[in-house]
């Protein structure tokens, strides 16, 4: 079959599609783009920046893991500043269900395990919620395709995802800006429990590792109704590289170094 012929199917196809159909079809396909990566490193520089500009930085090692059948798997250990040096975070994403997170809290020696009821407060004093550094399931959300747009030369889809917990979550919706090329984000809008624009994420730099798989080394979260920001750095990708599941347990969280 021709590339032509190709194109022209999946437009009929994609035609005949109600805007939910056609939602949930983009988010399937962009999750099945990111399956097979097994395991991944990458180390993070975290800057927060209050209304006025000022900046405080954290740097951390971040993991992740594959779990077949389920979400992932990620661990986020704090090297600096001193004061939250050795805080680890260990989150299991779930497809269906709540998720589970644990906060290990050196000053206290105790693991503390992040409610459910809780997952829209700030992760570290940052504008990224508990919620926002899972991986982001397809069964977590429902969709409806809105529009196709032109987002800085990217030609997008633009979905909105409704969150399945709703009554938990921070979010009514969010407003997802992907490429029609990679099915990679660009840009998610979140309105607050109030239908209130609250943040937006802007996604850039990305790179592509295995010649699959697509991550960005620069994430930007501005919090409209507070004037704060947190831009997230991320450098030396890894994969592959031997994680078990044993290295993602309530254990390693006191063991991380």
């Amino acid at each position: 079959m021709s590339l032509s012929l190709a194109l022209s199917l999946f437009s009929l196809v994609a035609a005949a599609l109600s805007p939910e159909e056609k939602g949930l079809s983009i988010a399937s396909e962009a999750d099945g783009r990111d399956s097979g990566f097994v395991d991944s490193t990458a180390d993070l520089r975290m800057i927060l920046r209050n209304k006025n500009g000022q900046e405080s930085e954290r740097s951390i090692r971040v993991r992740a893991f594959e779990v077949e059948g389920d979400g992932d798997k990620s661990l986020m250990i704090f090297d600096t500043p001193s004061d939250v040096k050795g805080t680890a975070s260990l989150t299991f994403t779930h497809k269906v269900g709540d998720d589970d997170q644990w906060l290990f809290l050196p000053a206290l020696k105790r693991v503390k395990r992040i409610s459910s009821r809780n997952k829209s407060g700030s992760f570290m004093g940052s504008e990224f919620a508990y919620e926002d550094i899972v991986s982001q399931e397809v069964e977590k959300y429902t969709y409806k395709w809105i529009r196709d747009e032109v987002l800085e030369g990217r030609h997008c889809f633009v979905i909105e995802r409704y969150p399945v917990d709703a009554k938990n979550s921070g979010y009514t919706r969010q407003v997802v800006w992907m490429d029609k090329d990679e099915y990679r984000e660009w840009k998610i809008e979140f309105f607050d429990r109030k239908r209130s624009l609250l943040k937006t994420l802007t996604v850039s730099d990305y790179q592509q590792y295995l010649d699959t798989y697509w991550r960005p080394d620069t994430m930007s979260m501005v919090n409209h109704q507070t004037g704060k920001s947190t831009q997230l750095l991320l450098s030396d990708y890894q994969f592959r590289t031997g994680l078990k599941d044993s290295d993602f347990t309530q254990n390693s969280l006191k063991r991380a170094r």
